[in-house]
């Protein structure tokens, strides 16, 4: 479970993609430590761990904050049908869920996701490779998405092994279309929200 430690390094440096006021998910949120952050950026919330205790204990006020406590392993999603400008992620894999992360993308929606990695055996914990991605796996999740940024390697301190994606759900004209934009006489692809 999160601690009350600072927010990712990851998440604080692509959190300006998330629309302003738009709507985070914070997925096994643990103790909030993200979702503190994104209340102080005025983002509306949408918390989700399997502790009550650990939702319990994150004090933002409920106009801005949806707790919920669910297992999302084992039982149904509990935002089914919902979309979220922004799905944040660190410290967490269940294979199973990562499609189901990603449907709930909104247009212009943004995934910040860091977790461990292989060779994170290495040097502790989590070390069973049901919890460890394999090299380049972000990337192949998001296909289809507009990487913006990607990390794959070792970082200290504490010694560790992450992967970290921050992607964006591309908006669509009508009809599915992409949006672009003229840029100095060429097409290229906009990127929502950017700062």
């Amino acid at each position: 479970m999160h601690g009350s430690e600072a927010p990712s390094v990851w998440v604080q440096r692509w959190s300006h993609l998330v629309r302003p006021g738009g709507r985070v998910l914070d997925v096994a949120c643990g103790q909030g430590r993200h979702a503190r952050w994104f209340y102080k950026q005025k983002h509306l919330l949408t918390l989700v761990d399997r502790s009550q205790e650990a939702i319990d204990s994150i004090a933002i006020p409920a106009d801005s904050c949806e707790k919920v406590v669910a297992d999302i392993e084992a039982g149904p999603w509990p935002f089914a049908g919902r979309e979220f400008d922004a799905v944040v992620v660190t410290n967490y894999l269940w294979r199973p869920l990562l499609p189901t992360l990603l449907a709930s993308l909104a247009p212009g929606g943004v995934l910040i996701y860091e977790t461990f990695t292989q060779g994170n055996e290495t040097v502790g914990k989590p070390s069973r490779p049901d919890f460890l991605l394999r090299p380049g796996e972000l990337l192949e999740v998001c296909r289809g998405l507009r990487v913006v940024a990607f990390e794959d390697g070792f970082l200290a301190p504490p010694a560790r092994f992450t992967q970290r994606i921050a992607a964006v759900r591309e908006p669509s004209l009508p009809g599915g279309v992409p949006r672009y934009v003229l840029d100095g006489g060429r097409a290229e692809k906009s990127l929502p929200h950017a700062a």
